[in-house]
């Protein structure tokens, strides 16, 4: 993908064009603005690495514990294979505004993700009484970024399956009052 291939930067709509083999028209037919074009490749991506299936455990989870815990799976499972694409876009959101735009749009749908098990947490009376729902998706939001997922398997060495186990214990200490 051109987007991982070159970290993003200065991907043109007529780059796109040329290695689908169609015109720049007929990209902009479908796609008005670069900004649109990048949204429906991150959701098209999520489409192809079928999330939704992904999460289903965590959408059907009884519990707030429950929905917390399948919900960091998911997603921290999810960056390794989003991640060459999740680089590209947090590299150039700065001076790239389509790019800022279709990051801002996949952090919204994985933020949207940590208020339902907040909501649940709560639901269930067991969110700390340290955090306020929204300061706790705020807390469980950063806590799962990807930028946290590099550092620590990246920088620091952790296995998928440390982070995995660590972040989970560390948002329900942080945020579950269970």
């Amino acid at each position: 993908m051109l987007l991982e291939d070159d970290q993003g930067a200065a991907v043109r709509m007529s780059d796109i064009a040329r290695k689908a083999g169609i015109s720049r028209q007929a990209v902009y037919l479908h796609f008005p603005t670069r900004a649109d074009l990048l949204i429906a490749t991150t959701r098209y991506v999520d489409e192809v690495k079928h999330v939704d299936r992904r999460l289903a455990v965590s959408r059907r989870a009884t519990s707030g514990a429950q929905r917390l815990d399948a919900f960091i799976e998911a997603w921290g499972n999810y960056i390794p294979e989003i991640y060459a694409i999740a680089k590209a876009l947090i590299a150039i959101e700065n001076s790239d505004e389509a790019a800022r735009l279709a990051w801002a749009d996949r952090m919204q749908a994985v933020r949207h993700g940590c208020d339902a098990a907040i909501k649940a947490l709560k639901q269930d009376g067991v969110l700390s009484p340290d955090h306020a729902p929204k300061e706790a998706t705020d807390i469980l939001w950063t806590l799962l970024s990807v930028q946290n997922w590099e550092q620590l398997t990246g920088k620091c060495g952790w296995s998928q399956k440390r982070y995995i186990k660590n972040m989970k214990a560390l948002a329900r200490r942080v945020l579950s009052a269970a």
